[in-house]
């Protein structure tokens, strides 16, 4: 081997060993960790089942569930606050339905103290009153309960004149009002999209009770059935005055059909 070999491997051996050295003395690089942020949850009393209207509330129905402390409302029940709360409302009866998931809120809740189931979900000052109805008077059946209909009185009135037909008088006499129950279903039932019975049961405030007792006296009533997107729509006067404001003031007037001859 000649002399030029042998230095370039000696520098090369060398630098080698240099570099080596270096590296070992320096300071390993650690990763940077970012810290995570903590977030703060509560524990929350939801349904563990659905709930419908007027079901009494059990101990399978409910059950704790970790909630983010930020979305958890005051009206919820939380653990820290009401560690008892899953008992305490077993036995209450909803007033309102409730989802699987869904967070139990006392004010969707009733107790029942001895009273009847009705009397029990029914808000303060509203009365229920019921009365009857066909097929032709009810809307075909397809009136559930917790529907919101109108109330129109129609009367059958002998013709002034004596050669004339019978006028037949109709009015709206009490206008958005919620169908309880339809004869002694509080709710639908199985998924069904109709429901015929004999009796409606409404929820009326005292003075409209009035109003239905005495329309129901005075001719024959009929509910129409309102569409959803007008459940708060403001309701309008009708000819300067409220509705049901004197049940025996007519709207309308048409002539009744004659009755064909034998």
């Amino acid at each position: 081997m000649n002399k030029a070999r042998i230095v370039v491997l000696t520098i090369a051996v060398g630098a080698g060993g240099v570099a080596a050295y270096l590296a070992s003395g320096s300071d390993p690089q650690v990763p940077t960790v970012q810290p995570t942020v903590q977030l703060q949850t509560v524990d929350v009393l939801v349904a563990k089942n659905d709930i419908g209207l007027g079901q009494s509330v059990t101990a399978d129905d409910v059950q704790w569930q970790t909630w983010p402390a930020a979305t958890a409302s005051n009206n919820f029940l939380r653990r820290t606050e009401r560690p008892e709360g899953a008992k305490e409302v077993i036995g209450s009866i909803a007033r309102s339905p409730f989802i699987a998931g869904e967070p139990i809120r006392e004010p969707k809740l009733v107790k029942p103290n001895g009273s009847g189931f009705m009397a029990a979900i029914l808000p303060t000052g509203m009365r229920a009153v019921s009365t009857e109805i066909s097929p032709e008077t009810g809307a075909g059946g397809f009136i559930l309960p917790n529907d919101r209909v109108d109330v129109i009185l129609s009367k059958r009135e002998k013709n002034p004149d004596k050669n004339g037909p019978d006028l037949i008088h109709a009015e709206i006499i009490l206008s958005n009002i919620r169908v309880l129950a339809i004869d002694q279903a509080p709710k639908e039932k199985d998924g069904q999209n109709s429901v015929v019975g004999k009796t409606a049961t409404l929820e009326l405030k005292s003075d409209q009770a009035e109003i239905l007792a005495r329309a129901r006296q005075s001719g024959t009533l009929s509910l129409a059935l309102r569409s959803i997107a007008d459940v708060n729509a403001p309701e309008k006067p009708v000819d300067g005055r409220k509705r049901g404001e004197g049940v025996n003031v007519v709207r309308y007037g048409i002539p009744a059909p004659i009755a064909p001859q034998k």
